[in-house]
């Protein structure tokens, strides 16, 4: 008869065991629960990571440049700078990455400007002096606005080059597909959101998740324009092997360079041989215009 309290007290050992788990079971599926809830809600702020101060501008680097204050199609006011450059072969549009400001980007509007091109970039919304928040939608707006200004100031699409870097290229090759251009460069950038989220959060549902797509690599494949590729293998943010998959999906003619660095401290700047063969590239598809030096 004294083993029966002593299964009794099993039992309830048991039950209590067996309660507690079900609770932290529980505890578990809401925690993630939570966490999926706000990795859909907050999402744009794991992509956007806008700056609001310019602390540089061209002059800074002995360029003269005009201000450009821009409408989109959606009513937001975006602000940028057209370099001009005397005698120029054509308008490089100049599309940033998801962090930062234009005014991190005057040396490489230099090198493209010392290359014999007008430039023309912009901050996208949210950014610098532009008005409104960042998001999908508004930044290929804001893409389509900047292409639009070179368009009203004479330039022919044949002579329109956009460069994207990181995010920026996701932005371009976007609006490649909307206009006729002559030649799409990427530096740096990703086949898409959710193939970046699925490699960075492997333990999350991205599928169900991710709202932000910037699909490049559904889009690419549809361009008719020339489309080079620059990406580092050392790139500790923006696998190498995306890069590689923008290639392979581009249609012709094509080039991939292979650039120097990672993500934030490489690039087409510190990669002397990728941009020889860009310069390259773009003397073949776009030669200097008759007259022009």
């Amino acid at each position: 008869m004294e083993i029966l309290p002593a299964v009794r007290g099993f039992r309830g050992w048991v039950g209590l065991a067996a309660r507690n788990l079900l609770l932290l079971a529980a505890g578990l599926v809401l925690l993630y629960g939570g966490l999926c809830a706000y990795m859909f809600f907050r999402q744009e702020s794991y992509v956007f990571f806008p700056e609001r101060t310019l602390t540089a501008t061209p002059r800074t680097f002995g360029m003269a440049f005009q201000d450009l204050h821009l409408r989109t199609s959606d009513g937001v006011r975006i602000h940028g700078w057209f370099v001009p450059r005397e005698g120029a072969r054509g308008t490089l549009l100049l599309f940033h990455g998801n962090a930062g400001t234009l005014s991190d980007r005057v040396d490489k509007i230099r090198l493209f400007h010392d290359w014999g091109w007008n430039v023309l970039a912009v901050d996208y919304r949210g950014y610098g002096e532009s008005e409104g928040s960042p998001s999908e939608e508004g930044t290929y707006a804001d893409g389509a606005a900047a292409v639009a200004e070179a368009l009203r100031r004479g330039e022919a699409p044949g002579r329109l080059v956009l460069y994207g870097e990181s995010l920026g290229g996701a932005v371009a090759v976007e609006a490649a597909g909307r206009f006729p251009l002559g030649a799409l460069v990427l530096e740096s950038t990703f086949t898409s959101v959710p193939d970046m989220a699925r490699r960075l959060y492997p333990w999350l549902p991205v599928s169900l998740l991710v709202r932000i797509r910037y699909d490049s690599r559904s889009r690419i494949g549809g361009l008719s324009c020339p489309v080079a590729v620059l990406h580092s293998p050392e790139d500790e943010i923006v696998p190498f092997e995306m890069g590689r998959g923008l290639f392979a999906a581009a249609p012709g003619p094509k080039v991939f360079l292979t650039l120097r660095g990672g993500h934030n401290d490489g690039g087409i700047l510190v990669s002397p041989e990728a941009a020889l063969g860009l310069r390259r590239f773009l003397d073949e598809h776009l030669p200097p215009r008759e007259g022009a030096r």
